[in-house]
């Protein structure tokens, strides 16, 4: 079984919201205490591996379980958030505003949409989806400390309407609380 995690409430999830994309934010205090209270629940259920984006959030995120259950904590670069280029700490009600159309597009997702200066969704999806295939040959249950966007695009996946419906999946997806993969096709907004 994999469960997923958001990481816990960073600097740039904290109104008003910023893009983070690639940029390192680190948690906050109430990010760091979600992150406890992440590994209380994932050792109810048993984690035997712990999986980790290497942005500082998810890491620092990923570190704190890690250590309360006694285990090594596994990076991996292909779970990283998606490379929003341009968007990279900007705040959201800016880009809304100065670039409507690239918001509207957005906001259709798919998988052609490519954030501007950086990657498409379809990318994001690729490494997250390679990432998790690592994950299953190791030991389980497993839990992949991730990102937002990499958790929808995993969802979408498994969703008929594929990356179109890339924010369908949990909007929006809650900071450090776990998740099983088999159960992300129930947290769409609309099928």
């Amino acid at each position: 079984m994999i469960l997923l995690a958001r990481h816990g409430e960073s600097r740039d999830n904290v109104p008003p919201q910023r893009f983070s994309g690639w940029l390192d934010a680190p948690l906050t205090d109430r990010g760091r205490e979600q992150a406890r209270a992440l590994a209380a629940v994932a050792a109810q259920a048993g984690v035997a591996a712990v999986w980790t984006s290497p942005l500082i959030r998810a890491r620092e995120t990923a570190d704190i379980v890690a250590a309360a259950l006694g285990v090594e904590v596994r990076v991996d670069e292909r779970l990283a958030e998606s490379h929003r280029g341009r968007w990279e700490g900007r705040l959201v009600a800016d880009i809304q505003r100065e670039e409507p159309e690239a918001w509207a597009a957005w906001e259709r997702g798919g998988p052609d949409f490519r954030f501007p200066g950086g990657e498409s969704l379809a990318e994001h999806q690729a490494r997250a989806l390679a990432a998790l295939d690592a994950v299953r040959a190791g030991p389980m249950p497993a839990l992949v400390v991730c990102h937002g966007g990499t958790i929808r695009v995993i969802g979408a996946a498994s969703h008929p309407r594929g990356l179109d419906a890339v924010h369908d999946i949990a909007p929006p997806i809650p900071n450090a609380t776990l998740l099983r993969l088999e159960d992300l096709s129930a947290w769409t907004s609309a099928a």
